[in-house]
Protein backbone atom coordinates (compact mmCIF):
# COMPACT_ATOMS: atom_id res chain seq x y z
CA UNK A 1 0.00 0.00 0.00
CA UNK A 2 2.51 2.73 -1.05
CA UNK A 3 2.29 2.76 -4.58
CA UNK A 4 0.06 5.98 -5.73
CA UNK A 5 -2.23 6.09 -9.35
CA UNK A 6 -2.30 9.56 -11.24
CA UNK A 7 -4.97 11.65 -8.88
CA UNK A 8 -3.93 10.25 -6.01
CA UNK A 9 -5.00 6.83 -6.03
CA UNK A 10 -3.68 4.26 -3.99
CA UNK A 11 -2.54 0.43 -4.96
CA UNK A 12 -3.67 -1.98 -2.96
CA UNK A 13 -7.11 -0.70 -1.51
CA UNK A 14 -10.17 -1.03 -3.70
CA UNK A 15 -11.42 2.04 -5.75
CA UNK A 16 -15.13 3.03 -5.39
CA UNK A 17 -15.08 6.71 -7.45
CA UNK A 18 -17.55 9.35 -5.68
CA UNK A 19 -19.64 11.79 -7.62
CA UNK A 20 -18.99 13.98 -4.75
CA UNK A 21 -15.40 15.69 -5.46
CA UNK A 22 -14.39 18.78 -6.59
CA UNK A 23 -10.88 20.46 -7.14
CA UNK A 24 -8.73 21.76 -4.74
CA UNK A 25 -8.05 25.84 -4.61
CA UNK A 26 -5.21 26.21 -6.93
CA UNK A 27 -1.94 26.18 -4.88
CA UNK A 28 -3.87 24.35 -1.81
CA UNK A 29 -1.50 21.97 -0.78
CA UNK A 30 -2.24 18.98 1.41
CA UNK A 31 -1.38 19.39 4.56
CA UNK A 32 -3.63 17.84 7.07
CA UNK A 33 -5.47 14.10 8.00
CA UNK A 34 -8.86 14.07 9.56
CA UNK A 35 -9.75 11.02 11.13
CA UNK A 36 -13.65 10.23 11.51
CA UNK A 37 -16.06 7.48 12.23
CA UNK A 38 -19.07 6.72 10.77
CA UNK A 39 -21.54 3.52 10.50
CA UNK A 40 -25.08 3.02 8.76
CA UNK A 41 -27.51 2.66 10.36
CA UNK A 42 -25.69 4.37 13.44
CA UNK A 43 -23.71 2.07 15.66
CA UNK A 44 -24.39 -0.87 13.40
CA UNK A 45 -21.18 -2.51 11.56
CA UNK A 46 -21.20 -4.58 8.44
CA UNK A 47 -23.58 -4.29 4.72
CA UNK A 48 -22.70 -1.70 1.83
CA UNK A 49 -24.48 1.33 3.53
CA UNK A 50 -21.46 3.86 4.02
CA UNK A 51 -20.66 3.26 0.37
CA UNK A 52 -24.13 3.63 -0.73
CA UNK A 53 -24.13 6.39 1.13
CA UNK A 54 -21.21 8.26 -0.64
CA UNK A 55 -22.24 6.84 -4.01
CA UNK A 56 -25.72 8.74 -3.91
CA UNK A 57 -27.20 5.49 -3.94
CA UNK A 58 -28.79 5.18 -0.86
CA UNK A 59 -31.73 3.87 -0.50
CA UNK A 60 -33.97 5.75 2.32
CA UNK A 61 -36.82 3.08 2.24
CA UNK A 62 -34.03 0.12 4.28
CA UNK A 63 -33.65 2.07 7.37
CA UNK A 64 -35.43 4.65 8.83
CA UNK A 65 -32.12 7.06 9.60
CA UNK A 66 -32.20 6.56 5.91
CA UNK A 67 -34.39 9.21 4.97
CA UNK A 68 -32.83 11.90 7.21
CA UNK A 69 -29.50 11.24 5.23
CA UNK A 70 -30.34 10.18 1.67
CA UNK A 71 -30.38 13.29 0.21
CA UNK A 72 -26.94 14.24 1.81
CA UNK A 73 -23.82 14.52 -0.35
CA UNK A 74 -20.71 13.80 1.33
CA UNK A 75 -17.26 11.63 0.55
CA UNK A 76 -14.26 10.59 2.62
CA UNK A 77 -11.04 10.02 0.44
CA UNK A 78 -11.13 6.44 2.38
CA UNK A 79 -12.90 4.07 4.20
CA UNK A 80 -11.24 1.76 6.57
CA UNK A 81 -13.90 -1.23 7.49
CA UNK A 82 -13.84 -3.04 10.82
CA UNK A 83 -11.97 -5.78 9.19
CA UNK A 84 -9.38 -3.73 7.67
CA UNK A 85 -10.16 -3.69 4.21
CA UNK A 86 -9.79 -0.35 2.87
CA UNK A 87 -11.81 1.30 -0.27
CA UNK A 88 -10.68 5.05 -1.72
CA UNK A 89 -13.78 7.45 -2.77
CA UNK A 90 -12.21 9.93 -4.03
CA UNK A 91 -8.49 10.63 -5.50
CA UNK A 92 -6.36 12.61 -2.86
CA UNK A 93 -5.22 16.01 -5.54
CA UNK A 94 -8.84 16.05 -5.34
CA UNK A 95 -10.87 17.46 -2.13
CA UNK A 96 -13.87 15.22 -0.82
CA UNK A 97 -17.01 16.42 1.01
CA UNK A 98 -16.03 14.66 4.43
CA UNK A 99 -15.39 17.88 7.02
CA UNK A 100 -18.09 20.11 6.45
CA UNK A 101 -17.92 23.69 7.67
CA UNK A 102 -14.36 23.68 9.36
CA UNK A 103 -11.30 25.63 10.71
CA UNK A 104 -7.50 24.02 11.91
CA UNK A 105 -5.03 26.19 13.42
CA UNK A 106 -6.78 29.28 12.35
CA UNK A 107 -7.24 28.14 8.37
CA UNK A 108 -10.86 27.59 7.16
CA UNK A 109 -12.06 24.92 4.72
CA UNK A 110 -10.44 21.98 5.60
CA UNK A 111 -11.59 19.88 2.90
CA UNK A 112 -9.21 22.48 0.81
CA UNK A 113 -6.36 21.37 2.12
CA UNK A 114 -6.62 17.68 3.68
CA UNK A 115 -7.36 13.69 3.33
CA UNK A 116 -10.39 12.44 5.02
CA UNK A 117 -10.21 8.88 6.51
CA UNK A 118 -13.49 7.65 7.68
CA UNK A 119 -12.78 4.72 10.56
CA UNK A 120 -16.12 2.07 10.83
CA UNK A 121 -17.11 3.25 14.08
CA UNK A 122 -18.82 4.91 16.70
CA UNK A 123 -18.27 7.43 19.49
CA UNK A 124 -19.15 4.09 21.94
CA UNK A 125 -17.28 1.22 21.12
CA UNK A 126 -13.71 0.71 20.16
CA UNK A 127 -11.99 -0.15 17.19
CA UNK A 128 -10.39 -2.94 15.90
CA UNK A 129 -6.96 -4.06 15.37
CA UNK A 130 -7.33 -5.05 12.02
CA UNK A 131 -8.16 -1.22 11.47
CA UNK A 132 -5.56 0.41 13.28
CA UNK A 133 -3.07 -2.32 10.92
CA UNK A 134 -4.93 -0.69 7.86
CA UNK A 135 -4.52 2.93 9.18
CA UNK A 136 -0.98 2.80 9.88
CA UNK A 137 0.60 2.28 6.03
CA UNK A 138 -2.38 4.11 5.45
CA UNK A 139 -0.74 7.23 7.18
CA UNK A 140 2.85 6.49 6.05
CA UNK A 141 2.03 5.79 2.29
CA UNK A 142 -0.10 9.52 2.48
CA UNK A 143 3.01 11.06 4.35
CA UNK A 144 5.39 9.43 1.78
CA UNK A 145 3.23 11.46 -1.12
CA UNK A 146 2.27 14.70 0.26
CA UNK A 147 3.54 17.55 3.31
CA UNK A 148 0.92 16.39 5.78
CA UNK A 149 2.37 18.88 8.69
CA UNK A 150 -0.59 17.32 11.13
CA UNK A 151 -3.61 14.81 11.88
CA UNK A 152 -6.94 15.62 14.04
CA UNK A 153 -10.37 14.33 14.38
CA UNK A 154 -13.21 15.44 12.89
CA UNK A 155 -14.66 16.87 16.59
CA UNK A 156 -11.19 18.97 16.42
CA UNK A 157 -11.66 20.43 12.99
CA UNK A 158 -15.52 21.35 13.81
CA UNK A 159 -15.64 21.56 17.28
CA UNK A 160 -19.36 21.33 18.66
CA UNK A 161 -20.66 20.51 15.61
CA UNK A 162 -18.44 16.98 15.27
CA UNK A 163 -17.88 14.38 17.67
CA UNK A 164 -15.66 11.66 16.19
CA UNK A 165 -13.61 9.99 15.88
CA UNK A 166 -14.54 9.35 19.57
CA UNK A 167 -12.96 9.01 22.59
CA UNK A 168 -11.96 4.99 21.54
CA UNK A 169 -9.47 6.61 19.09
CA UNK A 170 -6.28 5.21 19.98
CA UNK A 171 -4.52 9.61 19.49
CA UNK A 172 -1.19 7.98 21.70
CA UNK A 173 -0.65 5.53 19.54
CA UNK A 174 -0.52 8.14 16.67
CA UNK A 175 1.30 10.36 18.51
CA UNK A 176 3.99 7.61 19.54
CA UNK A 177 3.99 6.83 15.18
CA UNK A 178 4.18 10.62 14.14
CA UNK A 179 5.65 12.58 16.63
CA UNK A 180 6.63 14.70 14.15
CA UNK A 181 3.47 15.99 13.29
CA UNK A 182 0.97 18.47 14.90
CA UNK A 183 -2.02 16.51 16.88
CA UNK A 184 -4.90 17.97 18.71
CA UNK A 185 -3.79 19.75 21.78
CA UNK A 186 -5.39 17.83 24.13
CA UNK A 187 -3.50 14.58 22.90
CA UNK A 188 -0.17 16.09 23.29
CA UNK A 189 -0.51 17.93 26.56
Amino acid sequence: MSTWQAGGWLDGVRWLPSPNVGERPAGSEVSLVVIHNISLPPDEFGGNWVEDFFLNRLDPAAHPYFATIANVQVSAHFYVRRDGRVIQFVGCDQRAWHAGQSCWCERDNCNDYSIGVELEGSDVQPFTAEQYAALWPLLDALRARYPVAAIAGHSHVAPGRKTDPGPHFDWAAVAARHADLALPAEITA
